[in-house]
């Protein structure tokens, strides 16, 4: 089986022969900047014109790589979290892991996919690798309320606390991803922590529908794969993005923005915007992009 081992101060994964470098998360801090837009899978991303904004980066998530094949875009990184994704659709797991400038996952999503095929990662120069706060190998390091109180100053790591409420402190925004990040039960907000931690400071995000009952874009019938949204958007889902608007936007130089009008996520929690306010608000890196391009030909 595919495992974790550290070998000269360098973290790998290796089985055998085959071994994978890990790329840590503190090299890309900080790199980035404008815009970016996270795709998840929700029916809205099939209607959302991708390729008229290929220029900008795109982190594509789970089946969302669909969307991407179909414009002919290679998303800058690709991210998964959740085996059972990887084991229920793995011809879609190999799409986000051949095309993807960047791939990250969890170690038992890179063990998953290397059971399916153990050529796809051995194709990598590099992976990266997602963990959660206060876990290791997926096992926590601390109980919740101790590890809540243990970063209550830390300032990349925004959580609650609380002595009688498990959920409390389970819930919070990771501004960077070497320390973990923050389930949510939802991968577009581990999406979002992860184009904060790169420096991203204006984030679309694509698809995030949340409604269990019209499903994936990608799929339907029968092929559908189960969802637990219902279950888990007032507990876990809205609290966590209401984290981010009422604590990581106002101290923090990041503006989220749903491009999702009939999101089941309020609009006062993460502002809506329909396609002229999308141009309006890139206007300005679209005048620089066609300048450069224009320069370029000249």
């Amino acid at each position: 089986m595919l495992e974790l081992k550290l070998e000269s101060g360098r973290r790998w994964l290796s089985e055998g022969d085959i071994r994978i470098p890990i790329a840590e998360f503190g090299v890309c801090r900080g790199r980035h900047q404008g815009s970016v837009f996270l795709l998840a899978s929700g029916p809205s991303a099939g209607e959302f014109p991708l390729s008229r904004y290929a220029d900008w980066p795109v982190i594509a998530m789970n089946g969302s790589i669909v969307r991407c094949a179909d414009q002919q875009i290679s998303p800058f990184f690709y991210i998964c979290d959740d085996p059972g994704f990887v084991r229920d659709r793995p011809d879609l797991a190999c799409l986000g892991a051949r095309s993807a400038v960047n791939l990250a996952m969890s170690l038992d999503c890179f063990q998953a996919l290397h059971r399916y095929d153990a050529s796809v990662l051995s194709q990598r120069t590099e992976v990266m690798l997602l963990e959660r706060v206060n876990r290791m190998h997926g096992v926590a390091v601390r109980s919740d309320r101790s590890y809540a109180w243990s970063v209550r100053k830390d300032p990349d790591l925004i959580c609650g606390f609380s002595l009688w409420r498990r959920k409390a402190n389970r819930i919070g925004f990771s501004r960077d991803m070497s320390k973990g990040y923050f389930g949510a039960r939802t991968i577009p907000y581990a999406a979002t922590q992860l184009a904060c931690h790169l420096g991203f400071n204006q984030v679309f995000i694509v698809g995030m529908d949340l409604h269990k009952s019209i499903g994936r874009f990608y799929e339907t019938g029968a092929a559908a794969l189960p969802s637990s949204l219902d279950e888990d958007f007032d507990d876990y889902i809205l609290p966590s993005f209401r984290v981010v608007a009422e604590q990581v936007m106002p101290r923090y130089s990041l503006k989220l923005f749903n491009l999702s009008r009939d999101s089941r996520l309020p609009a006062s929690v993460v502002p809506k915007v329909d396609p002229t306010e999308l141009d309006g608000l890139l206007e300005g890196e679209m005048a620089a992009k066609d300048g450069k391009r224009i320069r370029v030909r000249s």
